[in-house]
């Protein structure tokens, strides 16, 4: 097996991932096997040349590399994702903020690239460690580098996957993995075969597209940046994308934790309410607040299979236990609310669980680092903080106080209105005010009582009135009982201020019935 150690003495990789933004604070993890290829090619240009070893030698090495199938990686567990943030000077003597993204790892913990059924000539193997003595950085300049040849059998945790290989079984909801596109050499007869196609298409081909599809597979591999992105391409055209599994959240942008013993003692002091922010593009928008609130459940539920196992489950997070008090379920259990910003899209995601956060649930929380999308790609998250609900109340719309309340996504009653209350406008309305006052009551003694239930015609969301019709108003799961199908807005006033959040009726767990003080800007 040929494997290849590189380690990083300054502790951090320095690499933007092709066809990304530096101002996106990407990493490129594992790190593609692309990049190792033009890393050795620049070593040759630079450090070696002909008189030490021919091209021709350089060819074969790097031929017989690409025609094995692609390379099993293994990338440090412990690794994190930090970043530092720059204001760099621009034209006319102002400033803009850049992010500079690293991957944060152990100097002595290698990233170990692997061919297991890969043999080399000695020839070629004396030029690959002369290559790799040479390599003084990998990725960017920063990325201070040591490099050599090794007998491996440590194992791998990044390895080539089915295109469509998906990263979380839909039926157990257990982590396989997450998916990610990595960019590998194409063999020297595939890349002919797209170069006789590509400028087969053309009776003229522009001189940028020639030159961007050298006819020499090495020069290729290595061309120069600008030279393929002018002719309109985003990475290398000698490549190939490979999807690759590697584990769940593998470089989390906090430290991870050992499992913490569980413990059934109540405390007094615990948690209540984290808060996420949601990175993607596009975001979701408000009208999808349920499919919101459900994937965050989705990713807990995930992820404490991934740490605990099936059978400890945190109950506040999944809901499958039952609390009450004289007769009635007090919602002990986590809400999962998104928070939408003054355009109306959802960028943070409120966890609020009035009975508490064990540890195992805090561990869950912290492990989360995508939501599942139904189109498009995941959307990644950052717990920002966790605590007390007090803590909160100056971050965002939904954990506010104020004494009148307004819908920001639409009120379903939770249980069935009978025939005498369907005659009128005015009987609905009465019933359902009867139902948001019971339901209230309900959750806990010693909450301020609603004395007025308004009914609103329209919400405003990044400058559009919104219906009820607009926003998802169904949950995926199946066997569901939903008694209002419809939903409505609603203003509530209160004998006295009460702290948010504040979510009634069908769905208010998952993102309905969500209220915002009155006179927030996002509403």
């Amino acid at each position: 097996m040929l494997a290849i150690a590189i380690t990083f003495p300054a502790g951090r990789f320095h690499a933007t991932p092709w066809g990304r933004h530096v101002n996106e604070a990407a990493v490129a993890w594992p790190p593609e096997p692309l990049r190792l290829f033009r890393a050795l090619i620049a070593v040759w240009h630079r450090k070696l040349g002909p008189a030490a070893h021919p091209r021709e030698r350089l060819a074969s090495l790097l031929a017989r590399m690409a025609q094995a199938p692609a390379p099993r990686i293994r990338v440090p567990e412990d690794a994190i994702h930090g970043h530092t943030r720059h204001y760099m000077p621009a034209r006319q003597g102002k400033t803009t903020l850049v992010f500079d993204a690293f991957a944060r790892l152990a100097p002595d913990d290698p990233i170990v690239f692997g061919w297991p059924e890969l043999q080399l000539p000695a020839a070629e193997l004396r030029l690959l460690d002369e290559l790799l003595a040479g390599l003084s950085y990998f990725g960017r300049a920063e990325s201070w580098a040591i490099a050599r040849r090794c007998e491996w059998a440590g194992g791998f945790n990044c390895l080539p996957a089915a295109p469509a290989a998906p990263a979380v079984d839909d039926e157990t909801g257990e982590i396989l993995g997450e998916i990610v596109r990595l960019e590998v050499p194409l063999a020297p007869e595939d890349y002919r075969t797209l170069r006789e196609q590509r400028l087969g298409r053309e009776a003229r081909p522009a001189a940028r597209l020639r030159k961007s599809l050298p006819e020499d597979w090495l020069d290729a591999i290595g061309a120069d940046t600008a030279d393929f992105q002018a002719a309109g391409w985003n990475k290398p055209p000698a490549a190939r994308a490979v999807p690759y599994r590697r584990p769940a959240g593998a470089l989390p942008a906090v430290a991870r934790r050992p499992p913490p013993p569980a413990s059934s003692a109540p405390s007094t002091t615990r948690p209540t309410t984290a808060r996420f922010a949601l990175y993607g593009k596009p975001l979701p928008r408000i009208e999808r607040a349920v499919r919101v609130g459900e994937a965050a459940r989705v990713a807990a539920m995930a992820v404490s299979r991934y740490l605990f196992g099936p059978d400890r489950l945190p109950p506040e997070l999944s809901g499958h236990f039952v609390d009450t008090g004289g007769g009635v379920h007090r919602h002990p259990h986590a809400f999962w609310l998104p928070e939408p910003n003054p355009s109306g899209e959802v960028d943070h995601l409120v966890v609020h669980a009035p009975g508490g956060f064990s540890e195992d649930a805090l561990l869950a929380l912290h492990a989360i680092r995508f939501l599942r999308s139904e189109d498009g790609d995941p959307l990644r998250v950052m717990l920002e903080d966790v605590g007390a609900l007090s803590r909160f109340a100056d971050a965002g719309s939904l954990v506010g106080e104020s004494a009148v309340w307004r819908s920001v996504t639409p009120y379903l009653h939770p249980w069935h209105l009978k025939a005498r209350d369907m005659r009128s406008p005015e009987a609905v309305h009465s019933a359902v005010q009867g139902q948001l006052q019971r339901e209230w009551q309900a959750r806990a003694d010693g909450l301020a009582p609603i004395i007025e239930v308004l009914p609103v015609d329209e919400v405003q969301a990044g400058g559009r009135a919104l219906a009820p019709v607009h926003f998802h108003r169904f949950r995926k799961k199946r066997g569901l009982v939903q008694p209002d199908t419809l939903g409505r807005f609603v203003q509530l006033r209160f004998e006295r201020p009460v702290r948010g959040p504040v979510a009634l009726g069908f769905g208010c767990h998952f993102g309905l019935g969500l209220f915002a003080p009155l006179g927030d800007s996002v509403v």
